[in-house]
């Protein structure tokens, strides 16, 4: 898991998430925590975990108004398995819902589009809560849809037919199928570059790719095809996205070549690249607000407590917001090498190095041989211990 810049919540868009993170709970529209602004009492026991109902008689804008209630209660389930039987159900009885009220109405009902997507949401969600029938319905009936009179189905449809095809390609690892995804997907932004969901999955599809072993090359063609369609949206989310993959493409291709570390360490000194020369370098782009940032510190420790003395470097780019709370963080963990951090009035993904090489996402860390070459774009967990292993028992 890396915590990202951009998130977009559409069935589509998560479906492609639950592809590419292999997530069993994550939906927006199915949320099942305290509405907000409620404060717990801890001292008080938590309810009873409610019983999904089942779907009652009556008309379609009756069974509408039915799902509504149950997508927006105010259920507190006590464990994680709880949770997921919870939404389980709801989304089983959001199908039947569904269904019965497209077997009722015409396709120029106000009724029909809601149902419509009511239906591949409920489909999506049974399909990553491990049901293959629902799964290989969803991308049948996303299929007949993708040229409805709502341009607003049909672009969803078209979205969940991607995804159908990129969850078949991610599981190959079919290189020479990616790359007509990719020109599928260009063809898709083009058709309207504002559109923000599939600006989100392509930027989500992009970032699977650029994690598969071998899918570099695919990944840079997608970030070279979105990239000048979505630098020209009207949208600024949009564009800035576009306009940040020039800086993911310099990072693609330094793996063979140096990467220029520059900016100010948190004393507020400027960070002198020459005291790197000659030194295995690890560089980290993290946060304290990032869970699987501050889970992989341990694992970052105990390599630079055993081959710091033997040249063994690390450079943390931190891109925090606030400087007491960062402070606070390294004093109290102990972190003992150089961190590079920038006052920013916006966030912290602001940080130059981290506009400068498309960081879209955290941890992203890139380990840099004794050369000043680029090594890899991925060393964390295990890889970085095997790596460092290689490195310094062929010097040694």
């Amino acid at each position: 898991m890396r915590s990202q810049r951009f998130r977009f919540f559409s069935p589509s868009f998560l479906a492609l998430c639950a592809v590419v993170a292999g997530l069993a709970v994550s939906s927006a529209s199915l949320l099942m925590a305290r509405q907000p602004g409620a404060v717990a009492d801890p001292s008080a026991a938590a309810p009873a975990m409610p019983k999904v109902p089942p779907l009652p008689e009556g008309t379609p804008q009756e069974m509408m108004a039915f799902i509504a209630g149950l997508k927006q209660a105010n259920v507190r389930p006590s464990s994680r398995k709880e949770m997921i039987a919870y939404m389980r159900d709801v989304a089983a009885v959001s199908l039947q819902a569904a269904d019965k009220i497209l077997a009722q109405v015409k396709p120029a009902d106000p009724l029909h589009d809601p149902a419509a997507k009511m239906k591949l949401e409920s489909l999506m969600m049974l399909g990553r809560f491990g049901d293959e029938k629902a799964a290989a319905d969803m991308a049948t009936y996303a299929a007949t849809l993708i040229n409805s009179p709502s341009l607003e189905l049909a672009k969803e449809a078209q979205r969940l037919v991607l995804v159908s095809e990129a969850q078949t390609i991610l599981s190959a690892g079919d290189m020479k199928a990616a790359q007509g995804l990719v020109e599928k997907t260009t063809a898709m932004l083009a058709s309207n570059p504002d559109d923000i969901q599939t600006a989100g999955l392509a930027m989500q599809l992009a970032g699977a790719f650029e994690h598969m072993p071998g899918g570099e090359d695919v990944a840079a063609a997608a970030y070279r095809g979105f990239g000048p369609v979505m630098s020209k949206s009207s949208n600024d989310q949009i564009r800035k996205m576009g306009e940040s993959f020039a800086g993911t493409l310099r990072r693609l291709s330094l793996p063979g070549h140096p990467m220029e570390i520059s900016g100010t360490l948190l004393n507020g000194q400027a960070f002198d690249p020459k005291s790197l020369a000659g030194k295995v370098v690890l560089v980290d782009f993290w946060a304290t607000w990032c869970g699987p940032c501050v889970a992989e510190i341990p694992n970052v420790l105990e390599q630079y407590e055993k081959y710091h003395k033997d040249g063994f470097e690390v450079v943390g780019i931190s891109l925090d917001q606030e400087r007491e709370a960062l402070e606070k963080f390294v004093t109290e963990q102990k972190l003992p090498w150089p961190i590079l951090f920038e006052e920013s009035k916006g966030d912290g993904w602001q940080h130059p190095l981290a506009t400068f090489y498309g960081i879209s996402g955290i941890p992203t860390v890139i380990l840099i041989g004794r050369d000043g070459n680029v090594i890899t774009l991925n060393a964390r967990g295990e890889k970085l211990g095997e790596q460092l292993d290689t490195l310094f028992k062929k010097a040694g």
